[in-house]
């Protein structure tokens, strides 16, 4: 592979600097990074672009609830006197408010590089998908794109999904039936290129459906997460 490529280095780089190259892949890539000058440009030239998006990210503060059983744990402070227990609940949780400032700072890089623009036009809008029945967290985050043109799905805790199943997400508008925006991952990021997703959008919703996604172009699974749009 010709990684002095302009194209191909280019290609690599944006995925590097957005965190959607991972895994070996990534190690591959930092290895390669020493030897190849024209890798190490492009890199540092993504970093210029994108780095400045992240200003805008303004971070979570959890609930006190959280801070408490961090210092009952460590022995701190708190561990003196009796800490109230605290019904638990997914926004409670520091894991959660620290994977969503992590993925909304991905998202914005990521929809900027598909998208092609050199900065963020419109603020991008994050819905968080709640789940539909009993037993199942509140495991996904979107982030649409200002213009509507694209979409970022990441789940924020743990799901699991048997292999002969695949997650599709919909966008469901105030009336009619609802369109698919295409399959998504249950383990990590996924960039959904979709024109116009929010024309006639209220909310968003993700089903349990076939390995290819509904055969009949509307959801033949549970609907197991769902969000409505907020600007």
């Amino acid at each position: 592979m010709d990684y002095s490529h302009p194209d191909l280095a280019d290609r690599l780089a944006a995925d590097y600097v957005a965190g959607t190259l991972r895994g070996p892949a990534r190690r591959r890539f930092e290895a390669l990074l020493p030897a190849h000058p024209v890798l190490r440009t492009a890199v540092r030239e993504w970093q210029r672009r994108l780095m400045p998006l992240t200003a805008g990210i303004q971070p979570e503060k959890p609930p006190a609830a959280v801070w408490q059983r961090i210092e009952a744990r460590i022995g701190g402070a708190a561990a003196a006197a009796p800490v109230q227990r605290v019904r638990r609940r997914w926004w409670g949780e520091l894991a959660v408010w620290r994977g969503l400032a992590a993925f909304t700072t991905v998202a914005a890089i990521s929809l900027s590089i598909l998208l092609g623009m050199p900065g963020p036009a419109q603020a991008p809008i994050v819905v968080v998908l709640s789940a539909t029945g009993a037993g199942q967290p509140a495991s996904f985050v979107a982030s649409i794109s200002g213009d509507g043109r694209a979409v970022v799905t990441k789940p924020l805790t743990q799901v699991s999904v048997q292999a002969d199943r695949a997650l599709e997400l919909w966008a469901v508008p105030p009336q009619g039936a609802p369109r698919s925006l295409g399959l998504i991952s249950a383990q990590g990021t996924t960039i959904v290129k979709k024109g116009r997703v929010l024309d006639n959008t209220a909310a968003l919703a993700v089903s349990l459906e076939p390995p290819g996604g509904s055969p009949t172009g509307a959801p033949t699974g549970p609907v197991l997460w769902s969000g409505k749009l907020t600007s």
